[in-house]
C-alpha cells in the first residue's frame, strides 16, 4: 500500500512511519524540517527512517502551493496521513505568522491539490485544544467547540475545511483529535521531556500553575496502533474522532512519580498560562467501538519507557 505522510519527522508523524515501514507500505513521506523545536532530534528520527528502501522523503513545505504542487503532480496514494503543522499552544503568541502559514493555508494547499487524487481516505491532526476551556467531562466529539488561542482556531477552521471538502469532492476525510500524545521520541517543548531535560542540566523547572491542572495523556505505541488499525477500516460512523486514553492525571501526581523515580526536585511554581485549559478529558467510546479497542496503556508504564528511552539515548537530541 502506498501511503503519503506528512509532518514525517515529528513525534506523531515519525513514529507511524517507521511502523508502516516494518509492514512494508511504501512511505512517501514529507516535513519541512521546521526549527521550533530540536533539529538534531528531527534529522535523527529520519536518519532512522532512511534506513528502510521504501521511504521516501522529500523536504517540503505544505505552506508554499507550488512547491507542494510539483510534488504531488504525478503521485498516487492509497492512504493519506496530514500530521504537519506548527505545533504548541504558547508559542503561537510569539509567532502567529507561522500558524497561519502552515495550519491554516498549508491545509487548503493540500486540499486543493488532492482534489483530483484518487485516494481511499485522508486522515488529518486535529487537537483537543478545540474544546477549549470546559466544565464539562469526558469531552465528547460532539461538544460545541470554544477555542481559545490561535493554534486550536487553526485546528477548528481545519475540520470546517474538510467537511466542506468531503461534501463537495466526495474524498473520505477523517479528523483526529490528539490529547497529550507522550513517549519515546516526543517533542521537547512537552512536560515529560522538558523534565527530563532540565533534569540532566540540573535547572530548575518552572512549574505552570504549581502543576495544579489536569492532562489527559496518551501514550505514543497506543497512538501509532490506532492510526495502524484505521488503514484497513472501510466505514467510518463519523468524521471526528477523539484519539485518548480518557484517564486524566493531575500534574501535580506526575511530577511527584518522576520526582520518585528519578530522584529529581528542583521546582518553582509559576502563575498559569493564559493560554492553558484546566483540564484535557476526553471521551474515546467512538474510537474504542470503531476499533474494538479494549484497553490503553497505563500512564506508569509509558512513563518507565520513555524515561528509559531518554537515559539511553534521548538526551543526545535535546
Amino acid at each position: 500500500m502506498k501511503i503519503f505522510v506528512t509532518g514525517a519527522a515529528g513525534f506523531i508523524g515519525f513514529s507511524l512511519s517507521l511502523e508502516l515501514l516494518k509492514k512494508k507500505h511504501i512511505i512517501y513521506a514529507i516535513d519541512n524540517l521546521d526549527n521550533y523545536y530540536s533539529l538534531k532530534l528531527k534529522r535523527a528520527r529520519l536518519k532512522i527512517l532512511k534506513k528502510y528502501k521504501n521511504f521516501k522523503f522529500k523536504k517540503i513545505d505544505i505552506s508554499k502551493k507550488n512547491q507542494l504542487n510539483n510534488y504531488l503532480k504525478n503521485k498516487n496514494f492509497d492512504i493519506i496521513f496530514h500530521l504537519a503543522a506548527q505545533a504548541g499552544v504558547r508559542y503561537s503568541i510569539i509567532n502567529p505568522k507561522k500558524y497561519i502559514n502552515s495550519n491554516f493555508n498549508g491545509f487548503r494547499n493540500l486540499l486543493l491539490l488532492l482534489k483530483k487524487k484518487n485516494f481511499k481516505t485522508m486522515f488529518y491532526a486535529s487537537s483537543s485544544s478545540v474544546y477549549g476551556d470546559k466544565k464539562k467531562f469526558p469531552l465528547r466529539e460532539n461538544f460545541k467547540l470554544k477555542p481559545r488561542n490561535l493554534y486550536a482556531k487553526t485546528k477548528v477552521q481545519n475540520e470546517k475545511d474538510a467537511r466542506k471538502f468531503e461534501n463537495i469532492y466526495k474524498k473520505k476525510i477523517v479528523g483526529l483529535r490528539f490529547f497529550t500524545i507522550y513517549g519515546e521520541w516526543g517533542r521537547p517543548d512537552m512536560l515529560l521531556l522538558k523534565l527530563l531535560s532540565h533534569h540532566k542540566k540540573n535547572q530548575v523547572f518552572e512549574l505552570n500553575n504549581g502543576g495544579d491542572h489536569y492532562r489527559d495523556f496518551t501514550y505514543i505505541n497506543d497512538v501509532v496502533k490506532i492510526l495502524y488499525f484505521l488503514i484497513h477500516k472501510k466505514k467510518f460512523n463519523y468524521d471526528i474522532y477523539n484519539i485518548c486514553s480518557s484517564k486524566p492525571i493531575f500534574i501535580k501526581k506526575v511530577i511527584k512519580q518522576f520526582t520518585q523515580i528519578t530522584g529529581y526536585k528542583f521546582f518553582k511554581n509559576i502563575e498559569k498560562n493564559k493560554l492553558d485549559v484546566y483540564k484535557t478529558y476526553g471521551d474515546n467510546t467512538r474510537i474504542k467501538k470503531l476499533l474494538k479497542i479494549k484497553k490503553f496503556t497505563h500512564f506508569n508504564t509509558g512513563l518507565l519507557r520513555t524515561i528509559k528511552w531518554y537515559k539511553q539515548a534521548g538526551y543526545k537530541y535535546f
